[in-house]
Order: structure tokens, then C-alpha cells, then sequence
């Protein structure tokens, strides 16, 4: 079972599982840095994670993998959905991207596609896509 079994709303169940799958990422390299806890911290609060959760999360046992799946449409979603949260204060800042990237690769996206796919989303998160795109997303 995971970790984000154990709760049953359905959206703080997927942020709750976003947050702790970034908690392991950010302390695969050993300590978390200042930057990194800085970074948590503002996921945790966006994300809307108690402190009871966050604690949960950052006990030493407990690791928690991201949820990898083949259906390459689930995965795109999950990085719609932490896309969702990197923007919710309308931008993004390098410690997102880098831990956009290793999520994306966590997802099972190649390197090189998880650069592809984070500047596009990137693009389109704020506003800056060209009108080829725009026209795709309107007759899509």
C-alpha cells in the first residue's frame, strides 16, 4: 500500500503523494539542503499538507516511491498535476525545474523527452507559446 492510500480525498490524496514522492527526491543525494527544505516547504504549503503529514513524510523510515506507471497519458497527467502546483504562484524558479526534471524521469520519461516536455509545459503554463500552438490547442 502506499503512502497516499492511507487517505481518501481524492485531490489531497494526489498531493499528499506528489509531496512525499518530492520529499524522496529531494533526500536521495543524503541530506536535504537549506534550498531544497526551502523549496518543500513551499510545495507543502501549496499543497495544502498538514504538519502531522509533513512530519510523516520526512520520518527517517519512511521513503516513498513515485508511482510510476507504462500509460505514458497517466504520467503526463501526474506532471500536469505538479505543474499545476509549481504555477499556482505563476512561475517557476530552477530548484522546480530541477526537481520537475528528476520527477519526470521518476515518471519513466527519458532524460531527453522529460527536457522536451518541461519546456513545452513551461511554455504553456505561462502564457509563451507561439500561434502554431495556440491554434493546435484551439481545434484539439
Amino acid at each position: 500500500m502506499s503512502f497516499a492510500d492511507l487517505y481518501t480525498s481524492g485531490e489531497h490524496r494526489r498531493n499528499l503523494a506528489h509531496f512525499a514522492a518530492l520529499a524522496t527526491l529531494a533526500s536521495i543525494d543524503g541530506e536535504i539542503s537549506t534550498e531544497e527544505k526551502n523549496m518543500l516547504d513551499r510545495f507543502a504549503t501549496k499543497l495544502d499538507i498538514t504538519k502531522s503529514e509533513y512530519e510523516e513524510v520526512f520520518n527517517k523510515e519512511n521513503k516513498y516511491p513515485i508511482d510510476s506507471t507504462s500509460d505514458s497519458e497517466k504520467r503526463l497527467e501526474r506532471l500536469f498535476d505538479l505543474f499545476r502546483i509549481v504555477y499556482s504562484d505563476h512561475e517557476i524558479d530552477d530548484e522546480e525545474r530541477i526537481l520537475l526534471k528528476k520527477y519526470a524521469i521518476g515518471l519513466g520519461f527519458t532524460g531527453e523527452k522529460a527536457d522536451k516536455i518541461i519546456e513545452r509545459s513551461v511554455a504553456i503554463f505561462s502564457g509563451k507559446f507561439d500561434f502554431e500552438d495556440y491554434l493546435y490547442l484551439l481545434n484539439k
